[in-house]
């Protein structure tokens, strides 16, 4: 699959399950090769990642669960649970992203305070960049944000240093079922060519 078209089939899967089509060498080596290939300002490489898989992908769900039953209470949680279940749980593995804050203070400090939003820029491409290459795979995926409720315990849990600051999970694996059809506003009112 060329890029434009794991660009065009990139789409939020929510049904996923847990297996995947290519050998799971392969879907590591795609996840580390598109961050490591992510543009960053000046070369800092600000963005981290951590792929969770097997228990420990069960084990981060069941973290978010047990967070949002606290806030949410056992009523509301009910629904919450399915959708986690069967959206996210389900799925292969999870990739976590990260901004490693102590780099980029030590950047914003030295250079330009601009260096929070670039670094942020950067982590947003090397998201879409996984996104797009587990979508060349034929897996699905999406993009979560349980942070920054679920930071202190995914901390613990996963070893994670202090410095990284939590950004989105992905969860990723083969598609149980299509998204439905995605609705595009009129490409003439968002791109503009002059000649």
């Amino acid at each position: 699959m060329n890029y434009l078209d794991a660009l065009k089939t990139r789409r939020s899967h929510y049904a996923l399950k847990n297996t995947i089509t290519v050998p799971e060498e392969k879907v590591i080596e795609v996840i580390t090769d598109s961050i490591k290939h992510t543009p960053s300002p000046y070369n800092t490489q600000t963005t981290r990642a951590m792929i969770l898989l097997g228990e420990n992908h069960k084990k981060l769900w069941n973290i978010v669960k047990e967070v949002l039953l606290a806030r949410i209470g056992p009523e509301r949680f009910v629904k919450t649970e399915a959708k986690i279940d069967k959206s996210f749980m389900s799925g292969y593995g999870t990739v976590l992203f990260f901004i490693d804050d102590a780099e980029v203070e030590k950047y914003a400090k030295d250079i330009s305070e601009k260096f929070y939003g670039w670094a942020n820029e950067s982590a947003g491409m090397a998201q879409i960049n996984v996104w797009n290459g587990l979508s060349s795979l034929g897996l699905g995926a999406s993009l979560q944000h349980y942070n920054p409720i679920i930071d202190d315990k995914t901390k613990i849990a996963f070893d994670i240093p202090e410095s990284w600051k939590l950004i989105s999970q992905m969860p990723f694996g083969d598609i149980t079922e299509a998204p439905g059809a995605k609705v595009f506003k009129d490409i003439n009112e968002i791109v503009r060519v002059k000649k």
